[in-house]
């Protein structure tokens, strides 16, 4: 098997994340603007939440790291792949087809561990009728990811990187409809999560099945495969758990403050943007490349592959962060502030992405972090580090909420993000070399940090001289896009004389292939 170019990958990958996410703002536009904040937005944030918290056990979450580096092992050795890929989808359809039968059955009572605050209000009934029409995209998402799984592995990002996109064009179409149609908007909203979910399935399991791995529901059986599989997957399984956990804590704190959960769910969409663009991406081209640079010895490849993911993401992330922290108000007031969106919205939104943008880099550091434990099927360090950053995020959400309110979720969700780097840094220091990150990241750091601290000064001077436009109708759209393209030209202008990032060098790594330790 030829070598993955790990640059290429994340292109590819962040291309197309990039697309969903634009979608996903117009998508995210539309249904505020149609629903606005309030009984129907809450009711449905919660809904969805509900199949996308158990999404990060069965999807990319704990059951995808655990079966990635055994399946990016067995093409390495030709042991059998597609008989292993056949057993664990047949595995997980039947574990999720019983999930969604107990999930129906026990809806209330898992939109009270999501929002006991709604009990007596009307969202809560709602929560409960849309998170039954909601839940059965785990099934489909869950096998999406495996057949994404499969296909990342082998080097072919293209399907699976398109798929979220795909989600994005059916959420918008069912929204469009109804809206012309003047039917009920929230509903048309939670149906079409079910919809996209299969419309996915199907998009990867046919790319899945054209590149020789045909993948169909069949009786489970509990092979020594399997077991292992199982046995790898628990405990990050639990490590999942316990993020869940932190993010049903900050859901907790959040619902006993009018409308806090429908800001905390809208900044949550807006620094999505980039940590699925470069964090996710990075994560899903980095995890089956080091499984193949492990399993082949290549200890070198595995240094030059961790660097470069560190580079890319924080050279990416470190100037979103900071624009998160500087713009936010203009971010958030010119994406979403119309229809039923006010003004209010705007501020307790724009607080919100602040906190958040502070642990961007962390959030995505992880991304780069966790594949050196999951690439060795040891997934019980990182189940002890977040049980960790669960204790720190329940002090700060709960502790502070007394004192300074529904904020408190989102700073313990950014300072329980940090602390987890700093556990997974830790925790990593026994692999050898390949956990170092090599002279030319360690050069590029600070410079990437100092160029972005420029761009945001400029933006600050930026969002000052154009702020009128940007609360004006008509022009604030251009004033946004002047806004952010003239940051991205001073940060890659600075960037580029200091030597953080050569856009000559960049061009390059499109030429040729990359050489280990360079």
């Amino acid at each position: 098997m030829k070598p993955i170019r790990l640059l290429t990958g994340f292109v590819t990958v962040g291309g197309w994340t990039l697309l969903s996410r634009v979608l996903g703002f117009i998508r995210d536009a539309m249904i505020v603007a149609l629903l606005g904040t309030g009984t129907e937005y809450s009711a449905y944030i919660v809904a969805f939440t509900l199949p996308n918290m158990f999404r990060r056990f069965f999807a990319e979450g704990a059951f995808n790291m655990a079966f990635v580096p055994l399946f990016a092992k067995r093409l390495e050795t030709g042991d059998a792949p597609a008989a292993f890929a056949q057993e664990a989808f047949s595995a997980l359809t039947w574990v999720l087809i019983v999930l969604n039968v107990v999930a129906h059955l026990a809806m209330p009572l898992l939109v009270f561990a999501m929002a006991s605050g709604f009990v007596g209000n009307e969202e809560f009934g709602l929560a409960v009728d849309y998170g039954r029409i909601c839940f059965p995209y785990i099934l489909f998402i869950s096998l999406t990811a495996l057949s994404s799984g499969v296909l990342n592995a082998t080097g072919h990002f293209g399907p699976a990187a398109a798929a979220p996109v795909v989600l994005n064009v059916i959420f918008i179409l069912f929204l469009t409809v109804a809206a012309l149609t003047h039917s009920n908007v929230a509903l048309a909203l939670v149906w079409s999560v079910p919809v996209a979910g299969l419309a996915q399935l199907m998009l990867v399991w046919r790319a899945a099945a054209r590149h020789g791995f045909p993948m169909f529901p069949s009786r489970p059986r509990l092979t020594p495969e399997v077991r292992k599989l199982a046995l790898i997957a628990a405990p990050a399984a639990l490590a999942t758990g316990v993020v869940q956990i932190n993010l049903l804590v900050g859901r907790q704190v959040a619902s006993y403050f009018d409308r806090a959960i429908d800001w905390m769910y809208t900044a949550d969409r807006l620094y999505q943007l980039p940590l699925g663009v470069v964090g996710i991406a990075v994560g899903i081209v980095l995890l089956p490349e080091l499984s193949r640079r492990l399993a082949a010895g290549d200890m070198a490849g595995g240094r030059h592959a961790l660097s470069r993911a560190g580079e890319v993401s924080l050279a990416l992330t470190v100037p979103a962060a900071v624009a998160l922290v500087v713009i936010a108000e203009p971010l958030v007031s010119v994406l979403f502030q119309r229809g039923r969106f006010t003004a209010e919205d705007v501020a307790g939104t724009a607080l919100a992405t602040a906190i958040y943008g502070l642990g961007l880099p962390a959030f995505v550091l992880d991304k780069v972090f966790q594949p050196l434990f999951y690439a060795r099927s040891d997934t019980w360090s990182p189940f002890r580090y977040a049980i960790r950053g669960m204790l720190i995020n329940a002090v700060c959400a709960i502790g502070l909420a007394p004192l300074i309110g529904w904020p408190a979720a989102a700073i313990g969700t950014t300072v329980a993000g940090w602390a987890m780097i700093w556990f997974l840094w830790r925790g990593s220091r026994g692999f050898g070399e390949v956990v170092r990150f090599d002279d030319r990241f360690r050069h590029r750091l600070p410079r990437l940090i100092v160029s972005s601290l420029l761009m945001g000064i400029a933006l600050w001077f930026g969002a000052w001289a154009l702020d009128g436009a940007l609360h004006t109708d008509g022009l604030r759209y251009l004033a946004l896009a002047g806004l952010v393209a003239g940051g991205g030209a001073v940060y890659f202008a600075f960037a580029h004389l200091l030597g953080a990032m050569p856009l000559g060098e960049l061009k390059g790594a499109f030429r040729r292939k990359p050489k280990p330790g360079r």
